[in-house]
């Protein structure tokens, strides 16, 4: 997404009661994660990438905007935004939206790996749409490409490269951010990236076949914590009224980003309030895990984004400028830095992604050094990931 210049500035804090001690148990939100120690140590110097990471981390850049990837003549688009990976036989693909105007190369790309984690072809899977920032993995192995545009598209695409991508105007049409899929409850939710936003879920017909469906949005009272409902979205095209205003009563969320759905619970993200939040999809109802106002004393999380989740329970949000940091959130209640992008100040790390077996990190600085769309820097690190 575009540079959020309208977050807050002061230092704010992470915390995961949701992800970990008590929401993550199945109980209401308690108390947030405070700073700690992390599980691997204290970030190290600045390696020949400009990342600090743990010691036994390393990193290496897998792709630059506007350059061929490395061991293929395929050009890298511009502002690499939200990813995932997908098993490819031995090996498996990276694939990622392009954050700019259909004019200037918007879509998304993919990066195929071999077992090795040698990059043996690059491509392109989606060409011709508007500003796709995040999206999500489908259970059927699909990747859903979200345009951050007003009544914006959501486009599902083959990681593969093989079908051609098709728009799916069933899951509305709004400002989309990202996507999660819920295989034990037959949804798929969505979050939009307006001052004024909402949360919404998309039941399909069948599931597997996102052609058609039905689409609702969350309804709450105004507190933070408790048990909400769902109401249908009477016109999911959004024209001529938009959709966060069809329903009375739907829940306000500000700024809506990343979202990320396993063991019963979607976590998203809200940058304009800087809070994760935890929908209990088992009780269907919602909690604060994390606001930078319940922080005792400073912490190293800054401007919530991207979320991604490991085998082993840590939670990782990505910050949308800030000290350019991926935090992780772990199941015992501690919040603290992963990794850090040093001299990148005018960017973002965005597309947050582990590798199928759990071993790499896959994430790209939108804009790197340079500050602008055709800057940006596609990373893995690899190391000893809790698995």
């Amino acid at each position: 997404m575009e540079r959020r210049t309208f977050l807050r500035t002061a230092v704010i804090g992470g915390s995961a009661a949701a992800f970990g001690g008590t929401l993550w148990r199945g109980a209401a939100f308690a108390d947030p994660a405070q700073p700690g120690a992390g599980p691997y140590g204290a970030l190290q110097a600045a390696n020949g990438n400009g990342i600090l990471l743990p010691s036994g981390f390393t990193s290496r850049i897998v792709a630059r905007s506007g350059q061929a990837v490395p061991g293929t003549s395929y050009t890298w688009h511009s502002a690499p935004d939200g990813g995932a990976t997908y098993a490819d036989g031995s090996g498996w693909i990276y694939v990622s939206n392009a954050e700019v105007s259909s004019g200037s190369g918007g879509g998304a790309s993919a990066v195929r790996f071999n077992s090795s984690g040698t990059v043996t072809s690059a491509y392109r899977i989606l060409s011709g749409t508007n500003n796709n920032c995040a999206g999500g993995s489908t259970p059927w192995k699909t990747w859903l490409s979200c345009e951050e545009v007003s009544r914006g598209f959501v486009y599902e695409t083959d990681p593969w490269g093989v079908n051609a991508a098709v728009q799916r105007p069933a899951l509305g049409r709004f400002k989309h951010e990202a996507a999660a899929a819920d295989p034990d409850h037959g949804y798929v939710y969505l979050t939009e990236d307006e001052t004024d936003g909402r949360f919404y879920r998309f039941r399909p017909t069948k599931w597997g076949n996102l052609s058609s469906g039905t689409l609702q949005v969350l309804v709450a009272g105004s507190g933070t914590s408790g048990p909400v409902t769902w109401a249908t979205v009477p016109d999911p095209d959004g024209s001529p009224t938009l959709t966060r205003y069809q329903v009375s009563g739907a829940k306000v969320f500000n700024g809506g980003e990343g979202c990320f759905y396993a063991a019963g619970t979607c976590w998203f993200t809200t940058k304009g309030d800087n809070r994760v939040w935890a929908y209990d999809a088992n009780t269907s109802s919602i909690s604060l895990a994390y606001d930078d106002s319940l922080v005792t004393g400073g912490a190293p999380l800054t401007g919530v984004d991207n979320v991604t989740r490991s085998a082993s329970g840590d939670l990782y949000v990505a910050e949308d400028g800030g000290n350019m940091e991926i935090c992780l959130i772990t199941p015992d209640d501690t919040v603290t830095p992963f990794l850090r992008i040093s001299g990148q100040s005018g960017s973002e790390i965005t597309g947050p992604a582990f590798s199928p077996d759990g071993t790499r990190l896959y994430f790209s600085s939108q804009r790197g050094t340079s500050g602008s769309s055709s800057g940006g820097i596609t990373y893995e690190v690899t190391g000893p990931f809790r698995r």
